[in-house]
């Protein structure tokens, strides 16, 4: 066995090693102090990092280079979640263990206060310039109804969490919250002069433009004919819905564009009808390059304008891009975005208008989950669209919902947010739990408060239950009455 001595001198340890000293310095590492009044809360952090207060509300940032710690405070006063629900339900991702490798998973007390603690990392990753793919996170829970998180990332193992984590304390909030202002600017289009001409018509000019989901169109156009004779309108926007098991719909697009319709292509990144616990990090690894390099040629080659709505409802549990299913970091969502956009960039493309599209609310709603997280950057969304679904009450716990008490707090929400136009990309109302022709007359009316909303497009299909049953009736001609009533209220938009 060898000797081992180890002397202690001024703060450094001497270990003496077969008669070698070896020199380790044991001097703590400089913190400063952040204190948040408004939110009650103070914990320590690494002094070279700095501070980013620009989104009050939903998050504060410290960083540096190699690690970024963001800290969140949820308050679930007034709904159905709490502490408990929002670290069981909000670490699900971990289940994947093909992709997370969970080095801690504990609880203790700190300060008297109950603390989830959480540490896990994945692979690095191959389209993300300086990757952090080292995680932490501490779930405080101050009462059952109001947590604050520390959530840590960083290029290299993380050794210092418990010592943020113990630093930690509450107080009581002083003083007012501040608001989150305008979060965005609109940048000058990058788009051939048909492209742009195409977005000054829909989003520069005066009225509402209106569109639909017929599932069968634009590859086959009959039934949307058909449709449109009865309404006596005919509708300039379509939606095409494709994914990672699909190309390219060169033919659905040029049935549209000799249609003289506008189509809202909309790309999810998945594979329809199987498991996709890995998609992302796939993406970035490479995986997709060549769906991506010739996704971009086949545009270039169609050459007309498209809107281009990429992964939408991204704040929603229920596609495998969401933060929920990926570490809990919606950077990887816009990683995967710029990805995309810098492949589009680099084939040439100039006839997509880029929207950005979140859902109304966000599930699981807490704050790492906020829609906000998910913004790629001014330089990559020319539109921001809004979606919010009378969803009906087929399942327990849904409510009748009118059109102004889905899009008047939106509305205010992201006229203040946003500069790019606004357009409903797309929503409708089920006839399940109310009164489906009055929502109509109503939402004509309500509308019109909204001028800045520049299109909206009516999903004019039925959602099924696991049983196949219809469970979210949002057909546009479901009945001759709902006909008539649009028909009537189209004739103005003409």
């Amino acid at each position: 066995m060898k000797l081992k001595k180890t002397h202690v001198i001024s703060g450094v340890v001497l270990t003496v090693l077969l008669g070698v000293f070896i020199a380790r310095s044991m001097v703590s590492e400089p913190m400063a102090t952040y204190t948040d009044l408004p939110y009650g809360y103070e914990l320590s952090y690494p002094k070279q990092m700095k501070v980013d207060r620009s989104w009050p509300g939903v998050r504060t940032r410290l960083f540096d280079e190699t690690t970024q710690i963001d800290v969140y405070y949820d308050n679930f006063n007034g709904t159905v979640s709490d502490a408990a629900t929002y670290i069981g339900y909000g670490n699900r991702f971990i289940e994947n263990t093909k992709d997370h490798g969970v080095t801690m998973n504990e609880t203790k007390t700190v300060g008297g206060l109950s603390v989830h603690l959480l540490k896990w990392e994945r692979d690095k990753l191959k389209h993300v310039e300086n990757d952090k793919p080292y995680y932490a996170s501490a779930e405080i829970v101050k009462n059952d109804k109001e947590v604050y998180t520390i959530a840590i990332k960083s290029a290299r193992p993380i050794t210092n969490d418990e010592k943020i984590v113990n630093s930690f304390r509450v107080f009581p909030p002083q003083g007012d919250k501040p608001e989150l202002g305008t979060v965005t600017k609109k940048v000058p289009l990058k788009a051939n002069l048909e492209t742009a001409e195409a977005y000054r018509k829909l989003f520069l000019t005066d009225g509402l433009k209106w569109g639909i989901y017929e599932r069968s169109a634009p590859g086959k156009m009959d039934l949307l004919h058909a449709l449109e004779q009865k309404l006596d309108y005919k509708f300039g926007l379509l939606i095409l819905y494709k994914s990672l098991s699909t190309g390219f719909p060169a033919d659905d697009l040029k049935n549209a564009y000799d249609d003289n319709r506008l189509v809202q292509l909309t790309l999810q990144t998945m594979r329809f009808g199987e498991q996709n616990p890995s998609v992302m990090y796939d993406i970035l690894n490479g995986k997709y390059d060549e769906f991506f390099t010739k996704y971009a040629q086949d545009i270039k080659a169609f050459g007309h304008p498209l809107l281009f709505r990429l992964n939408n409802e991204m704040n929603g549990d229920w596609v495998p891009y969401s933060a929920y299913h990926n570490s809990k970091d919606p950077e990887l969502y816009t990683e995967v975005w710029k990805y995309i956009y810098r492949t589009f960039q680099s084939q040439g493309v100039d006839n997509v208008l880029w929207v950005w599209n979140p859902n109304h609310s966000s599930k699981p709603e807490f704050q790492w989950n906020h829609p906000l997280l998910y913004y790629p950057g001014d330089d990559y969304v020319d539109v921001v669209g809004l979606t919010a679904y009378n969803t009906g009450t087929y399942y327990p716990g849904e409510q009748w919902s009118t059109f102004d008490e889905l899009y008047a707090p939106l509305y205010i929400q992201y006229s203040k947010w946003f500069e790019q136009p606004l357009m409903i990309t797309e929503f409708a109302s089920s006839s399940v739990g109310g009164d489906k022709a009055q929502w109509v007359d109503h939402m004509f009316k309500d509308i019109k408060k909204y001028p800045k909303l520049k299109a909206a497009i009516w999903w004019s299909h039925t959602d099924f239950d696991p049983d196949d049953r219809p469970a979210r009736k949002y057909k546009l001609d479901e009945t001759p009455e709902l006909v008539e009533r649009f028909r009537q209220h189209l004739q103005e938009y003409k």
